[in-house]
């Protein structure tokens, strides 16, 4: 497939998102290495939604460690039950977080970041990672966000 989108901007978010996974879909379709696939992931929502930040960090020993991603520099290792990338990979669930100076232990990495979607990429009932998406504006992710996320990771996970 060519590497361009159709970007879809003067729509509602969820019309963006269903316009924007047959994309992300074919994009993939064929690849098989998960690293390229997360970039291009990453790319594709960077390039839809224009995010402050979104990115990858995986499950490496102990600790959640950056993988692909698009946006200014990141932190680059995450414990667990850490910050909200950390707390998402410790209770295996998606968290929304409409302003991040709210959040018990919130990590900046980037002042500029107000608000934050973190979702688990479970495989074989482990979380081997999670899909991190930062905004510069609160309350910016909902749960329209969460259960189109989900589909990217089922997609990616599925490559």
């Amino acid at each position: 497939m060519a590497e361009d989108l159709t970007i879809n901007r003067g729509t509602t978010k969820e019309e963006q998102y269903q316009s924007l996974l047959p994309q992300i879909e074919a994009l993939l379709a064929g690849e098989t290495d998960f690293v390229a696939n997360m970039a291009n992931a990453c790319a594709a929502l960077k390039e839809q939604f224009n995010w402050f930040w979104v990115g990858f960090y995986l499950v490496k020993q102990d600790e959640l460690v950056l993988g692909p991603f698009q946006g200014p520099v990141a932190c680059t290792r995450i414990q667990k039950g850490k910050g909200v990338c950390g707390s998402s990979w410790a209770e295996a669930k998606t968290l929304i977080v409409p302003d991040v100076e709210a959040f018990p232990g919130h990590i900046a990495c980037s002042s500029l970041s107000q608000s934050e979607i973190v979702l688990p990429l479970i495989k074989n009932g482990e979380v081997i990672g999670v899909l991190d998406v930062d905004s510069e504006h609160l309350n910016h992710f909902n749960t329209t966000d969460q259960v189109y996320l989900e589909k990217v990771i089922s997609i990616l996970l599925n490559h």
